[in-house]
Formats: structure tokens, C-alpha cells, sequence
């Protein structure tokens, strides 16, 4: 009977059981040593190679030298073993006829014939350095990936466009234009002009009644108003807006109704009415008065507190843009209906506030970086051109022509066109920032470069 013949797996375990202990696969036969430093022969084991040294050596005669500290190492030959490699070096070397350690089949036989060739031997992809493993070159220049130029997000804009039409511009004309008429009003009140007076009391209820329409027709319902004024929330400009107008405008109403009180008759409860009027169109033209500056400054609050770019950016400027063309705006009112006699204080108004409007819109054009861009090109930047040229022209008129009423009237068509164009102008620059990515997306890259920099 024919002994028993043992299983696969157990000649495995006892010929892996052989190679951890050093001893001979089978007897009779050259032992073989594998590991750190290891060599594989037909002689005897050899001694472990040096510290930090990865080396593996084939050979038939005696070993070779022990490779120098720090390389990876692989020698192969038929009689004694190659030189040392380079210090920090990573080498293969392949003798004739023998096969590269850690290769085998096809990738021993490719490195046998590189070498042959006189090439240089391919490095394994474990050992490359990592500034080749990365770059790739074509006609001698290094290939980048472009930045990514962002157009949507999922399909949709990075910042939702206001929805505001050109009404919203046209309110924020007519707010400043009440401000201004009201401010030039009590001037003419104080100073004993009752033409300026009442130019600026009549003018201030036409604007405020214009706004309020420009406001009710944008937000659809009326009731809408009225809902805003069941709360009163500082921290909200839209809420303070519209408190600031609702004091305003009864205000303003008294003021200008008080200027008809001579046309009333003098007898009965009319004539009482007569008698009562102007007393208090006084104290309302100075109420009106009192309010005027929040009214034509707390819009640019509330443009600047959107998430619009280049509204936001320009917080400091819009509201002393928005007070200065109010100002110019009343005071080419005053230009207008005033004789020269009684226009003194529609002058220095105008120069006033010619001053603050060219100083806020040379700084929107100028210091946002990036985000003033709006405001110099398109439809923005050609309205707020033109916007500096009428107020240079109407204050230059309102200067020169102190004594000529038709030169005054022109200067003061000159200030109120400056004034549309300047709003209008405004509106656009942000309207237009916010369907433009690259005016959400660069400031943000920006302000993070410069934060990482320690800048900010």
C-alpha cells in the first residue's frame, strides 16, 4: 500500500515554517534566507546588511558589498556583488543573464533590456519623486488647470438679482427731492423768504406723495404699507423707512396746505381755518424739517444692507451720496421758483450738497476695488458720468448767474437732472453686481487670501 500522500496546504505551512526559522526547505539543499537585507543564493546565508539599507542581492559566488545607509538597492550577477550605490540614491542594478529583485516575468525582462540599451532604468511608481509623479509637459511647457470661472450654482445664480424695477429708482428720487424741498423750505422760512418758503413747502407734498405711489405700486397692495407699520423694529431700515415716511408726510401736507391759507375767506369756520393755518404750517415745515435728513439718507442704509455687492460694499458712501443729491435736488427747486433775490440759501444748498455727491460717487468709482467696476461701465457708469457734469454745470450756473433768473432756472434743471441720474445711476451699479458671479466669488477669494495672510 502506497503511503499516504500529504495535503497542499500542510506542505505549504511547513515550507513557510522552514523559511521564518532559516532552516533548508528540504534537506541537502542551499538554505534561503528572505527579509530586511536578506540574500537568496546557492552558498551559505549571509550577514544582514547595514542600518536603514534596503537591499536585496541574487548571486551564485559571494555576496556583494552591503549598500551604503539611506539607498534602495538591488544587485544582480553571477560572481561577486556590485558596488555600493550613492548615498541617498535609489539604483537598480542588472547583471547578465539575471533577473531584478522584487520583478518578475515581463517587468525583470524590460529592465534587463533598458539596461542593455544604455537607458535609464524606470523607478519604481512608490519611489518616484513626487514632482514627476504630478506634472505633465507637452511642448515643453508646463500644463495648469485654469481657474474655474463660476456662472451659475446648480443651474441657478450664485446671488438672486433684485427684483426691483425702475419705480424703486424713482422713489428713491422723489424721497430726496421731498428732503431737500423741506430742508430749502425751512431755510426760506427762517431767513423771512416766503417764495423759497413756499417753493419748498409745495414741492416737498408733490415728491413725498410721488414716493409714497412709487412705493405702494412696487410692493402691490397698499395693505402691504400698512402691515409694516404693526411693528416697529429698529434694527430694520425697511421698518424704520417706513415709520420715517409716515411721520414725514403729514408733516409736509400741514406745511404745504398752510400756504393756501390766504386764498381761504375770512369769515366762518373757514376763516378760522385762515387764522389757524399758518401757525401751524410753521411748526410742521420745521418738523418736516427736522425729519428731512433721515428721509434722504435711510435709503442708502437700506441698499447698503442687502446682500447686493457692490450696495453693500459701498455702506459708508451711499447714504452721504443720497444726502448730498437731496440737497442739490431742493436747492435747484429753490433755483428754479425763487427770484434771485430770495435764492442766497438755494445756493449754498446747492454747493453743499454738490460737494458731498461728487466726494461719495468719486469713492463708490474708486476704493471697492472690483465692486467699483459697476459703477464706472455699462449703464451705471454713463449715468453717473453724467450725473458729475450737470452738478458741476448747475452749481457753476447757480455761481455765475446770481443775477440772472433764466441762467439760475437752467442751473437749477441742471441740479434735479443730476440728481435723477446719480439715483438712477446707483441702482443700475448694484443691479448689475449682482448678476455677475465674479462679483460675489472674487471679494470672497480676496477677503480669504488676505485673512490667511494676517492682513485683515
Amino acid at each position: 500500500m502506497s503511503p499516504q500522500r500529504p495535503e497542499v496546504g500542510d506542505l505549504f505551512r511547513r515550507f513557510r515554517q522552514r523559511l521564518a526559522h532559516g532552516g533548508p526547505v528540504h534537506p541537502g539543499r542551499p538554505s534561503v534566507q528572505l527579509g530586511h537585507g536578506g540574500k537568496v543564493g546557492a552558498g551559505p546565508a549571509g550577514r544582514p546588511s547595514g542600518p536603514d539599507v534596503h537591499a536585496e542581492r541574487v548571486g551564485r559566488g559571494a555576496d556583494g558589498e552591503p549598500a551604503g545607509p539611506g539607498t534602495h538597492a538591488e544587485r544582480v550577477g553571477r560572481g561577486t556583488g556590485g558596488e555600493p550605490a550613492g548615498q541617498g540614491a535609489d539604483a537598480e542594478r542588472v547583471g547578465p543573464g539575471a533577473m531584478s529583485s522584487g520583478r518578475t516575468g515581463r517587468d525583470a525582462t524590460g529592465e534587463s533590456v533598458r539596461s542593455a540599451a544604455g537607458l535609464e532604468p524606470r523607478l519604481p511608481r512608490d519611489v518616484a519623486p513626487v514632482a514627476r509623479r504630478g506634472r505633465e509637459r507637452r511642448g515643453g511647457e508646463e500644463l495648469r488647470v485654469p481657474e474655474a470661472e463660476f456662472t451659475s450654482y446648480y443651474g441657478r445664480p450664485i446671488l438672486k438679482a433684485p427684483v426691483w424695477r425702475w419705480d424703486i429708482a424713482a422713489y428713491l428720487f422723489t424721497g430726496g427731492l421731498a428732503a431737500g424741498s423741506s430742508l430749502l423750505a425751512a431755510g426760506g422760512q427762517l431767513t423771512g423768504r416766503p417764495a423759497l418758503r413756499r417753493a419748498g413747502r409745495v414741492t416737498a407734498l408733490g415728491a413725498v406723495t410721488a414716493s409714497a405711489y412709487f412705493l405702494i405700486n412696487d410692493l402691490g397692495r397698499p395693505s402691504r404699507f400698512h402691515h409694516m407699520l404693526r411693528v416697529a423694529k429698529p434694527t430694520s431700515p425697511m421698518s424704520v423707512g417706513t415709520w420715517i415716511l409716515s411721520a414725514y408726510g403729514p408733516a409736509a401736507g400741514v406745511a404745504a396746505v398752510a400756504e393756501a391759507a390766504s386764498l381761504l375767506p375770512q369769515r366762518g369756520a373757514l376763516g378760522l381755518a385762515r387764522r389757524l393755518l399758518p401757525p401751524a404750517g410753521r411748526v410742521a415745515g420745521l418738523a418736516a424739517a427736522a425729519t428731512a435728513p433721515a428721509l434722504a439718507t435711510y435709503t442708502g442704509v437700506l441698499l447698503a444692507g442687502t446682500a447686493v455687492p457692490s450696495w453693500h460694499e459701498a455702506y459708508p458712501e451711499l447714504p452721504t451720496i443720497f444726502a448730498g443729491s437731496a440737497l442739490a435736488s431742493g436747492a435747484g427747486v429753490g433755483l428754479i421758483a425763487a427770484p434771485c433775490a430770495q435764492a442766497g440759501p438755494a445756493r449754498r444748498l446747492a454747493v453743499a450738497g454738490a460737494a458731498l455727491e461728487l466726494w461719495g460717487a468719486h469713492s463708490v468709482e474708486t476704493r471697492l476695488g472690483l465692486l467699483s467696476e459697476p459703477y464706472r461701465t455699462g449703464a451705471a457708469g454713463r449715468l453717473l458720468r453724467a450725473g458729475r457734469a450737470l452738478t458741476a454745470a448747475g452749481v457753476a450756473g447757480a455761481l455765475v448767474g446770481r443775477r440772472s433768473r433764466s441762467v439760475s432756472a437752467v442751473s437749477g434743471v441742471a441740479l434735479l437732472a443730476a440728481s435723477v441720474a446719480t439715483r438712477f445711476g446707483i441702482f443700475h451699479g448694484g443691479v448689475a453686481s449682482a448678476r455677475d458671479p465674479k462679483y460675489t466669488v472674487l471679494p470672497q477669494r480676496e477677503r480669504i487670501r488676505r485673512r490667511e495672510a494676517g492682513e485683515v
